[in-house]
C-alpha cells in the first residue's frame, strides 16, 4: 500500500478531522494499485470455488476473505481456517461457535461452505459483499498504524449498530459487545474500568456494564447505540479516555 490515512492530531480533535475527510480519503485508499490488483484477482477466481479447502490453498483468494472479517493475522493457520469454514454455522457443535471471536462464524456464514449443499461463493454478488468488507477493514487498518485507537472506533462505527438493532436480547447483546475485543476495549474504556473487570465473573460483568451505560447514557440496554448521537457520545468519551492512559 502506497496510501497512509492522514491523522493530523490524536484524540477526538484527530477523529473529528477523519470524520470529516473520511470520504475522501477512503476513495484515494481504494484507489490504490495493490488493492485493486487484490480485488481484482478475487473477482475473477472466487466463482471457481466450491469447498473450504480450495480456498485455503489459494494464498490471495486467502488473503482477501480473512482481511474482509478483520483476520488477515491468522493467514498461516490453514488447517484452522478451513475447519472454520468446513464446520458452518448452523451446528451448534461447530468450532465458529466455540470461539470467543464472532468474526470467525461471521466469516463461516458468508461462505456457507458447511451450512448450504452449494455455497455463497456461487452467487452473483458475492465478491462485491466481500470485497466490500475487504476495503473497509484494510483501510481501518491502515487508520490502525497511524493511530490504534481510532481504528477501534472505526469498527465500532459499523459493528455496534449491527449488534444494536439485532434480533438478540438484551443481555445477549452485551454478552456479544464482551465477546468482541474491539467492542470491549471501547466500553470498558469509556466507562473507565479497570483492567481487572475481564476477570470478574461473566455475569458481574454484565451487571456493571448496564449501571455504567445508565448512569452514563440514560439506559442500560444496547439498543440505544444504533443512533448516531449515542455512537458518538460513546465514542468522544472513549477517544478522550484512551488520549489520558497513553
Amino acid at each position: 500500500m502506497t496510501f497512509a490515512p492522514i491523522i493530523p492530531l490524536s484524540g477526538y480533535a484527530g477523529w473529528s478531522f477523519l470524520q470529516r475527510t473520511l470520504d475522501k480519503q477512503k476513495a484515494a485508499f481504494n484507489a490504490d494499485a495493490a488493492l485493486q490488483r487484490d480485488q481484482a484477482y478475487f473477482r475473477s477466481r472466487i466463482g471457481d470455488i466450491h469447498t473450504a479447502e480450495q480456498l485455503v490453498a489459494d494464498h490471495r483468494l486467502l488473503k482477501v476473505a480473512l482481511g474482509a472479517f478483520g483476520l488477515e493475522a491468522d493467514i498461516g493457520s490453514k488447517f484452522f481456517i478451513q475447519k472454520v469454514l468446513t464446520d458452518g454455522t448452523l451446528n451448534s457443535g461447530a468450532l465458529s461457535n466455540k470461539l470467543a471471536n464472532k468474526q470467525y462464524k461471521a466469516m463461516s456464514k458468508a461462505f456457507g461452505f458447511g451450512d448450504f449443499n452449494t455455497p455463497r461463493t456461487q452467487l452473483s454478488n458475492f465478491a462485491d459483499e466481500i470485497l466490500a468488507g475487504y476495503r473497509d477493514n484494510r483501510f481501518e487498518a491502515a487508520v490502525g498504524e497511524v493511530d490504534a485507537d481510532m481504528r477501534v472506533a472505526l469498527y465500532a462505527q459499523h459493528a455496534l449498530p449491527e449488534i444494536a438493532q439485532g434480533p438478540l436480547s438484551e443481555d445477549a447483546k452485551w454478552f456479544s459487545i464482551m465477546g468482541s475485543a474491539p467492542l470491549r476495549r471501547i466500553f470498558e474504556t469509556a466507562f473507565g474500568l479497570p483492567s481487572s473487570f475481564g476477570a470478574l465473573d461473566i455475569d458481574q460483568q454484565l451487571g456493571i456494564l448496564k449501571s455504567r451505560s445508565r448512569r452514563m447514557f440514560g439506559a442500560g440496554g444496547v439498543a440505544q447505540f444504533a443512533t448516531a448521537e449515542s455512537q458518538d457520545k460513546l465514542l468522544r468519551q472513549y477517544l478522550l479516555r484512551a488520549a489520558l492512559l497513553r
